[in-house]
């Protein structure tokens, strides 16, 4: 199949995801599109913190306005997933993975269990909304390296065969070429491309 290879990344929030698409080289590759993927129904008020929502409410209430939040970010993910490869393809590349970004790796209980937990409500959240995207990205047989933000340097260091130094460098020269907005999130959603690009 013909075309330049790219890769996806992703570092989600309540309602929303940093994405960042690169391509070329494995051991230099070019940022060649950065968006903010909108994940959570804006007609919904409940869709950006739905524990926050099902907080209170009765469990088999709670299941079903989790579930239809979780329903309506999986068909917004898999649309903006969709579109940023659609887009890529039609200007010659070929997608070959996503990179995501994890937290903490905490387990969790089942609702009401985190229903009981204001920590464990907001730990929740975060996992819903970075599971739509690794949902999404299978919809559209990208495969998902996940990998925690803790251990991401360490995991670029080994599979990119650079220094941190070296990949912080080129970092900052592709912030330098793309311009504004160059933020945690974009460069944590680039690496997590990286790497997936590296690694395919």
């Amino acid at each position: 199949m013909a075309g330049t290879r790219a890769a996806l990344g992703f570092r989600a929030h309540s309602g929303w995801a940093a994405a960042v698409a690169v391509a070329g080289s494995p051991t230099a590759p070019a940022v060649i599109d950065r968006r903010r993927l909108e994940i959570a129904d804006p007609e919904d008020g409940d869709a950006k913190q739905p524990y926050h929502a099902a907080e209170g409410l009765d469990l088999a209430e709670a299941e079903r306005l989790v579930r239809r939040c979780t329903e309506s970010s999986q068909r917004l993910a898999r649309a903006a997933v969709g579109a940023m490869r659609a887009g890529l393809q039609a200007s010659g590349h070929r997608v070959v993975g996503c990179g995501l970004l994890l937290g903490s790796g905490r387990a969790l209980p089942d609702l009401h269990g985190i229903l009981a937990s204001h920590a464990l409500i907001h730990t929740a959240e975060g996992q819903m909304f970075r599971d739509v995207l690794a949902e999404a990205g299978r919809h559209h047989d990208l495969p998902v390296l996940a990998v925690g933000e803790r251990e991401l340097m360490a995991r670029c260091t080994a599979d990119l065969g650079l220094s941190a130094d070296q990949i912080a460098r080129r970092l900052a020269e592709l912030g330098r070429a793309l311009g504004p907005p160059w933020r945690q999130d974009e460069k944590l959603a680039t690496l997590a491309a990286w790497l997936a690009l590296a690694t395919r």
